[in-house]
């Protein structure tokens, strides 16, 4: 029986949300059978709506099919077909994974059993990226850890599945961030001078190069931080300058106590040309504002790039300067945080109070 015999404003409000398409309505998880054609939807259903007085509304699946209703083959509101999807994608990547060279797009379609443009809009769909972009980004971690590990450029780029080293020295910032040469050497023949202090959210420490800051983080202890900073720049020296990086450690601790104003200090980003696009979204976040995973994907143009937008957001080792903990979940949740959620919160929780001040 349906749940709302004698909710008439929650059956009107459902309703609303069918006729909008809406598949995340306010009024709460729902579905909706049409009599006429025996079949139950998601909200979201991209079927035509249909009339009202043929449309009964249900908790959830049990409910539709305990009355005898079938579910919808679009919408999928069992997501059944969705699982079968997922992990068809999974299979996919794991073949580029374990791939030397880059699998064609054939090839990875006919191994899933899809055509090949429906099989490329689910794996956008899935991963947030195209497969060629998933396939460069193994690549470009492969590269990345024959280089830390010592191997030699040459040696490096063959192990990675690169044709040639002019592949990589092309767009060196597209790949790695930098170039082959300095991910190899792991920060070696660079000075990475850091500070440590006191703040409203526990021990933090700052560490900057020649070019700006290329660490903002907190921790529980000294140790902790300076080894997060030397897992970034293995073969650097580091040195102790509490004198030089003064006024940027001033800037942090009082944003953090009172954030009035964006955090604006020289900058040393090292990542790939897309982890820096997402950063420098980040940056443009608002004070007092967030964003969904989604939501900042879209703001850039890539709607479907919600988990690689995640992933770089994760990666994120300069907090505050870059405020990766503006973004949520689309429900509001606060997910991760590299600092711990309870930081985030406290971070959030200023900034909203700040600006509404």
């Amino acid at each position: 029986m349906p749940d709302d015999l004698r909710s008439p404003n929650l059956d009107e409000a459902r309703w609303t949300a069918v006729l909008a398409r809406d598949p995340a309505p306010a009024v709460g998880s729902f579905l909706y059978a049409v009599t006429t054609q025996g079949v139950f939807c998601r909200p979201g259903c991209p079927s035509r709506p249909p009339l009202r007085r043929n449309t009964r509304f249900f908790v959830d699946v049990a409910a539709a099919e305990a009355e005898g209703f079938r579910a919808c083959k679009r919408c999928d509101p069992k997501g059944e077909r969705a699982a079968i999807h997922a992990a068809a994608i999974r299979a996919a990547c794991d073949m580029i994974e374990q791939a030397e060279t880059i699998p064609s797009l054939a090839t990875l379609a006919d191994r899933a059993g899809y055509a090949r443009h429906h099989f490329l809009r689910l794996f956008r769909d899935i991963t947030g990226v195209t497969p060629r972009s998933f396939a460069e980004s193994v690549r470009a971690r492969r590269l990345s850890a024959a280089l830390a590990g010592g191997s030699r450029v040459a040696d490096a780029v063959a192990e990675a599945g690169f044709g040639s080293e002019s592949r990589v020295y092309e767009t060196p910032g597209r790949v790695l961030g930098m170039t082959p040469g300095a991910a190899r050497r792991g920060g070696a023949g660079e000075v990475i001078r850091v500070a440590l202090a006191d703040s409203a959210l526990g021990l933090l420490m700052i560490g900057a190069t020649e070019a700006g800051i290329c660490f903002i983080g907190f921790g529980e202890d000294e140790a902790g931080l300076r080894g997060d900073v030397m897992h970034r720049f293995p073969h650097a020296r580091i040195e102790d300058a509490p004198e030089a990086l003064a006024g940027s450690m001033r800037s942090v601790v009082g944003f953090i106590a009172e954030p009035k104003a964006a955090l604006d200090l020289p900058l040393d980003l090292r990542g790939t040309a897309f982890q820096r696009q997402v950063w420098e979204a980040l940056r443009r976040i608002p004070l007092g504002e967030t964003r969904s995973y989604g939501g900042l994907a879209a703001e850039m143009g890539m709607p479907r790039a919600t988990r690689a937008v995640a992933r770089a957001c994760a990666q994120n080792k300069v907090s505050l300067a870059v405020p990766c903990h503006r973004v949520v979940g689309k429900d509001g949740d606060l997910t991760g945080y590299r600092w711990g959620v309870e930081r985030k919160r406290a971070l959030l929780a200023g900034e909203k109070a700040n600006r509404r001040g």
